[in-house]
């Protein structure tokens, strides 16, 4: 799990014109955010345009952004979030891409048969979680695909901590079902 003090004081230096402080924030995100709008868009292009996108506002609103407010990584899932919203309004909800491709793409370095396997878990569960309720959905990915604890899934998702823990609770229950189902 990323270090929320080492993302403060990364943000107060990039906050006070360290351009070196702006990448350090890009490294230790990139991935992260890239995966997340990759399952959520479906196209790998759209997803690295997307999250080019989020840095930029990043630093944008890296003037703007309170340390202690909320969490800075909760702050830039927010922007990913408004972001790959934006687009699902405009292309009327795009099929997303199986989370087998986006960790197969991570872990090229791995034997084939892992990867197959990998890929057939990864499979069942991309589709078990189309077919949960949408909140639902966004909690168990923030949680368990973006790393997020139940604290920065909230403040990302802006709802409160029981609100959060009641979707997760409800959500694993959901996707328990729905994995048998397919």
């Amino acid at each position: 799990m990323l270090d929320s003090q080492q993302d403060n004081d990364l943000v107060k230096r990039a906050q006070q014109g360290d351009t070196a402080a702006v990448g350090a924030l890009y490294d230790r995100h990139h991935g992260h955010i890239f995966r997340f709008v990759w399952s959520r868009v479906g196209n790998r292009q759209m997803a690295e345009d997307f999250t080019g996108e989020i840095f930029t506002r990043m630093v944008k609103g890296l003037p703007d952004y309170k340390i202690g407010q909320s969490p800075f990584r909760a702050w830039l899932y927010r922007i990913a979030r408004n972001i790959v919203t934006d687009e699902f309004r405009k292309q009327k909800g795009r099929t997303a891409v199986p989370l087998e491709e986006a960790e197969t793409m991570i872990s090229l370095n791995e034997q084939p048969a892992a990867i197959a396997e990998n890929n057939i878990t990864l499979g069942r569960v991309q589709d078990a979680l189309n077919h949960i309720d949408p909140n639902q959905r966004e909690v168990v990915e923030l949680r368990f695909l973006a790393g997020f604890s139940l604290k920065e899934a909230a403040e990302s998702l802006n709802i409160s901590l029981a609100a959060t823990k009641s979707l997760q609770h409800r959500g694993l229950k959901a996707l328990r079902v729905a994995l048998k189902e397919v």
